[in-house]
C-alpha cells in the first residue's frame, strides 16, 4: 500500500523560506513522477511543480524562480524549497505520485505566509 507523507509546513513571514518534504513508502519511488499541488481556502487545487523520474522539472508561472523541486530516490523523498514567500502562497500543499496507473496523494501540509 502506497503511503505519502508531507512535512515541513508552518508559518513564514513574507520574503521567508520553507522546505517541504514528501516521503513515500510501500512503492518503488524512483520510477514515478512526483508533483506538488496546493489548495488555498475557497479555491481549487492547483499544480505547483513536478519532477520526472529522470529529474526534469516544471513549475507553475506563479512560483517559477522562487520554488525548487528536487528528489532523493535513496531516501524516497521529494523536496519543495520555497523562497521569497508571498501571502498568496498560503495554502495546504499536497504531494502527488503519478504514473503506471497510479495517482496517489498525501494528506497535505499547511503553509501560512503572514507577518
Amino acid at each position: 500500500q502506497v503511503q505519502l507523507g508531507e512535512s515541513g509546513g508552518g508559518l513564514a513571514q513574507p520574503g521567508g523560506s520553507l522546505r517541504l518534504s514528501c516521503t513515500a513508502s510501500g512503492i518503488s519511488f524512483s520510477i514515478y513522477e512526483i508533483r506538488w499541488s496546493r489548495q488555498a481556502p475557497g479555491k481549487q487545487r492547483e499544480w505547483v511543480a513536478s519532477i520526472s523520474r529522470g529529474g526534469s522539472t516544471n513549475y507553475a508561472d506563479s512560483v517559477k524562480d522562487r520554488f525548487t523541486i528536487s528528489r532523493d530516490n535513496a531516501k524516497n523523498t521529494v523536496y519543495l524549497q520555497m523562497n521569497s514567500l508571498k501571502p498568496e502562497d498560503t495554502a495546504v500543499y499536497y504531494c502527488n505520485l503519478r504514473g503506471f496507473g497510479r495517482d496517489s496523494w498525501g494528506q497535505g501540509t499547511q503553509v501560512t505566509v503572514s507577518s
